[in-house]
């Protein structure tokens, strides 16, 4: 970006509310909880279901004194402890980044990818307008654009689900590849260096947008602050660096010289793209008063009975197990085209 956004001292969305983040314990999440916390919430609750994570963080967290950190191993899935959660706690601001993300797994796992990101994400919603939260701001991603896998088409879905709801603010925020998050690729190339002196990648021609943990987290918070429902936020990522360009760097950083290490090509993976879109040819992003942050108006892609009609068909999909026509549901080829 060109111009780094600084936080106010104050954010309306965080400052004494009570805020609540799914997926706390992952990379984003964490990150989030960090930053949210440096903004005196009232109470900060932190949902995962990964509870060494959410436990390493909340001791780092509770250290500090002064905001209550509330961790809750609760799954996004599980509808009646969402419901149960939200009617004792009351939060406010809702940070979900709760998801399952990694492409070729979600390819291999369509079921799982759709109970998961969009059924946890309709409990998540269903019970924030419940109860009355005044805000509800979802992590997308650039996958989500003309998705080419079942992970990007389920966050198409939840973007769309963002949209004909009452009661709070629901808004989305999609950004590409953050670095060093858990299951980037510059951990995994310093990994394979230091252990096997070559890196393997999927095409030298594959380009990515990335943006740092702390950047990222910090224009979500940015976007939190906005009141204005039925919008889509994009961080501006910059220009897209490709694969190969950045194998190079990480040979650089450790130390190689680039003839000392072996690059292998293995092939792009199902569900994978050469080139990710940030915006499709019908969204037009704006910037905001938030430097690096771009916002547009959602398009609805369906009807209200069309949604219907397609959860319902993605539900029964799921509950059966059916691969195929949860590709087909979700608008993907079959052959992972």
């Amino acid at each position: 970006m060109s111009e780094k956004a600084v936080p106010p001292a104050v954010n309306p969305a965080i400052t004494g509310k009570d805020v609540l983040i799914t997926g706390g314990g992952g990379s984003i999440g964490s990150e989030l909880a960090r930053q949210v916390y440096r903004f005196a919430p009232r109470s900060l609750t932190l949902l995962d279901i990964n509870e060494n994570s959410l436990y390493l963080l909340t001791q780092c967290l509770s250290r500090k004194g002064g905001t209550p950190v509330m961790p809750q191993v609760i799954s996004i899935r599980d509808r009646k402890a969402l419901f149960r959660l939200f009617a004792q706690l009351h939060p406010q601001t809702v940070l979900h980044a709760a998801a399952h993300k990694h492409v070729p797994l979600m390819e291999q796992n369509p079921d799982q990818a759709v109970k998961n990101n969009i059924f946890g994400t309709i409990n998540l919603f269903d019970a924030a307008q419940a109860y009355q939260a005044e805000k509800v701001l979802l992590i997308s991603t650039d996958k989500a654009v003309r998705p080419s896998s079942v992970m990007g088409a389920t966050k198409r879905i939840c973007e769309q689900l963002c949209l004909d709801r009452e009661g709070p603010v629901f808004t989305a925020v999609r950004f590409g590849n953050v670095m060093n998050s858990a299951g980037s690729v510059l951990p995994l190339f310093r990994q394979q260096l230091r252990e096997e002196k070559k890196i393997l990648l999927t095409d030298r021609r594959m380009t990515r947008y990335f943006l740092s943990i702390p950047q990222a987290a910090e224009l979500v918070l940015h976007a939190a602050a906005k009141n204005r429902p039925g919008k889509i936020y994009m961080l501006d990522m910059g220009q897209p660096v490709s694969i190969g360009q950045l194998a190079m760097q990480v040979i650089k950083e450790e130390g190689f010289a680039p003839n000392e290490v072996e690059i292998v090509e293995t092939g792009i993976r199902p569900g994978e793209k050469l080139e990710e879109l940030l915006f499709s040819s019908d969204e037009r992003f704006v910037p905001t008063d938030i430097a690096g942050l771009l916002a547009a108006d959602a398009c609805p892609e369906y009807t209200v009975l069309e949604k219907e009609r397609l959860l319902k068909q993605l539900k029964n999909a799921a509950d059966n197990g059916d691969a195929p026509a949860i590709r087909s549901l979700l608008g993907l080829q079959e052959d992972n085209g």
